[in-house]
This record gives C-alpha cells, sequence and structure tokens, in this order.
C-alpha cells in the first residue's frame, strides 16, 4: 500500500510543486546516479532539499532511494514517523551515540547500501543558515571506507535556504539551482577524503557565481 501513495505523493504532489512552482536548474543532471549502491552528499538549509534531490532522478528509483534523517526528530510522533518511514523511506539515524558504536549507529546505513539502494546524505547535519556551508561531519567518511567500490556524487543546492528556510512553514517560490559534481570514492584517508568532499563542495558553490543574500 505505501509503495502506490509513495508514488501518487510525489507524482502528483512534489514533483509539481518543485518543478513548476519553484523550478529548477540543474547543471551536470547527467552525472547523477540511475542505479544504485550510490551515496549523494549535498549541503542542508530546506527540508525541501530532500525532495529536490528524490525528484532529480526518475520516478522508478523512488524505491530505491533512502534518505538518512534524524530519528529524534522524525519519529517524534505517530503519524511523522509513518510518513518519514513509508513515504520519504528514510533510515532514522540518532544523533548522538548514547552507549551505542558507529557500526550499530549506521547498520540502517550499511543495510541500505548491500541492497544496492541510493541514499542521500546531508553531512552538515542539522538545516543552515540559507547558502552558507559549514563544517561537515565525517560520518561520510566512514561510510565510504567501508564500501570503498560505492560512488559519492556531490550536489550543492542554492535557494532552497530561501524558499522555505528552517523555522518557517510557508513556501517561497524561489527560483533554485542545483550543481553537480564528479562522483567521488574512497581515497584511503578519512581526512583526505573529507578535504575532497568540501572542496569539491566550496567549488560547486562558487562555480554558480551566486551573489550573496540579503
Amino acid at each position: 500500500m505505501a509503495r502506490p501513495l509513495q508514488l501518487l505523493f510525489f507524482a502528483l504532489i512534489i514533483r509539481p510543486i518543485v518543478l513548476i512552482i519553484i523550478g529548477l536548474n540543474v547543471r551536470r543532471h547527467q552525472e547523477l546516479p540511475q542505479k544504485g549502491p550510490a551515496i549523494i552528499v549535498a549541503n542542508h538549509n530546506s527540508h525541501l532539499d530532500t525532495v529536490v534531490l528524490m525528484t532529480l532522478l526518475p520516478l522508478k528509483c523512488l524505491k530505491k532511494i533512502r534518505p538518512v534523517a534524524a530519528a529524534d526528530y522524525f519519529l517524534k510522533n505517530k503519524l511523522l514517523a509513518w510518513f518519514s518511514r513509508e513515504i520519504m523511506r528514510i533510515i532514522p539515524l540518532t544523533r548522538t551515540a548514547n552507549g551505542a558504536t558507529i557500526e550499530e549507529r549506521l547498520a540502517g546505513v550499511f543495510e541500505a547500501l548491500n541492497h544496492d539502494d541510493i541514499l542521500i546524505l546531508f553531512p552538515e547535519g542539522s538545516r543552515g543558515e540559507p547558502e552558507k556551508l559549514t563544517k561537515f561531519k565525517s560520518g561520510v567518511a566512514y561510510i565510504a571506507e567501508k564500501y570503498p567500490n560505492v560512488p559519492v556524487y556531490p550536489v550543492y543546492l542554492h535557494g532552497l535556504g530561501k524558499s522555505l528556510p528552517k523555522g518557517e512553514a510557508i513556501l517561497v517560490p524561489f527560483f533554485c539551482d542545483v550543481m553537480i559534481g564528479e562522483k567521488l570514492f574512497w581515497n584511503g584517508s578519512a581526512s583526505a577524503f573529507m578535504d575532497k568532499l568540501e572542496a569539491t563542495m566550496t567549488d560547486l558553490a562558487s562555480s554558480g557565481g551566486f551573489p550573496s543574500w540579503t
């Protein structure tokens, strides 16, 4: 039952909102994965980030797309938990260890990659200020090390932090840009991998020549 609901939700609601009301300028769309296992890594300024990334891939890929999201936020009540698990198909991740090892906390991520899913990760963690990159958390490097042959696709999202910023509930139709970089692979060092990922994201952000938000 959830699978048809997910398809209807994205085909009839999300795609028209993202592609018509907001509008996207996508650069290097062809670089995105069409099948898994794969990891999409993006900056995070809005709740729209996830649905926009999911919209960039064909509808046939929906059942394989798994956003990684904070368990304490998206599982905080029964209705939101059902929607998050069944329609968005999130992999809930606890933000505090509470005695669990990193292997235990990332068990859902590993299971998804073992099933050839496409992960969506936001290494900044929580949503930040519009179009301002913050330091990436290193969990993505741990995943890349464990799955060195799985490609990591850097994606920079511009404008969504103004369309639906943190703390707001009203959608504003700002035109948005999506900058997609060349895929990366584990390079043998966590620090070198994170440096490369952050440098790539910074380059994508600057390549658009976007003016500063005022």
